[in-house]
């Protein structure tokens, strides 16, 4: 495919920094001891434009993440209007309100982030209506974002509250359960693996509690932290800065 015009200094570096990131990746799920395919790196898009996806996409990126409902239409838009692109994923990543649900629903092939049974039940509710009017075939895949540090500024599921919602959630008709997400501290690396440990712990149990559960998909990892986050288990990491900011120094 072809690189936009004026963008080719930009896609060198964005293809650069891929090759960095990717041995990183491997090097962290080596230490780990797992395959090189256990993880998928999502690349966060939200503070870039059609341009800058595209150049990602020549790069060899293939699944993306949004935060806001509206940028997520207006990527898939643009990216529309480019033929012969390769077959993309976008996920929604961010906080999601009710009445923006219906413009991810059909969009997003994965929501990373609800956060409340009250957000699961009318995620579920109006992905079911779409199934029973013929304009979806499957219920919407989600992830169960979990607040495992505890910090009053992230949104989630306190552990213990998640808990008492499986029963409901694992029974909504319109939601599929594919895994959880949390967010890490920022500043803390300590704190942040013990996090994703904390997590990963979380799953288990919770798969163990729901034997007919396949909670495998572990959301969490961002740029200053994945490969701690890759050690610990996480099957997807989102990176927004280290992908997209020829500034973001790797560590």
């Amino acid at each position: 495919m072809d690189i936009p015009e004026g963008y080719e200094a930009y896609f060198e570096g964005v293809a650069r920094r891929r090759a960095e990131i990717s041995a990183r990746v491997e090097a962290a799920l080596d230490r780990a001891g797992r395959a090189h395919d256990a993880a998928r790196l999502v690349a966060v898009s939200k503070t870039v434009g059609v341009p800058e996806v595209l150049c990602a996409i020549a790069a060899g990126y293939r699944h993306f993440g949004e935060n806001r409902p509206q940028e997520l239409a207006r990527k898939l838009e643009g990216l529309g209007a480019v033929p012969g692109l390769p077959a993309l994923r976008f996920d929604m990543i961010g906080n999601l309100q009710k009445n923006k649900i219906n413009a991810v629903l059909g969009r997003a092939a994965l929501i990373h982030s609800v956060s409340s049974l009250h957000l699961a039940r009318a995620i579920a509710e109006r992905a079911a209506r779409r199934i029973d009017e013929g304009a979806s075939v499957s219920p919407q895949d989600v992830l169960l974002e979990v607040n495992i540090s505890g910090e009053a500024s992230k949104s989630g599921f306190a552990p213990d509250e998640l808990r008492s919602a499986m029963d409901e959630l694992q029974g909504l008709r319109g939601i599929r359960l594919r895994g959880l997400m949390t967010m890490a501290p920022r500043g803390d690396k300590d704190r942040a693996r013990r996090t994703f440990s904390g997590l990963r712990a979380l799953r288990d149990e919770l798969e163990g509690a729901y034997p007919s559960l396949d909670l495998s998909e572990l959301s969490c990892g961002m740029s200053e932290d994945f490969e701690a986050a890759l050690e610990e288990g996480s099957t997807l990491i989102r990176l927004g800065r280290v992908v997209f900011d020829p500034a973001f120094e790797l560590e």
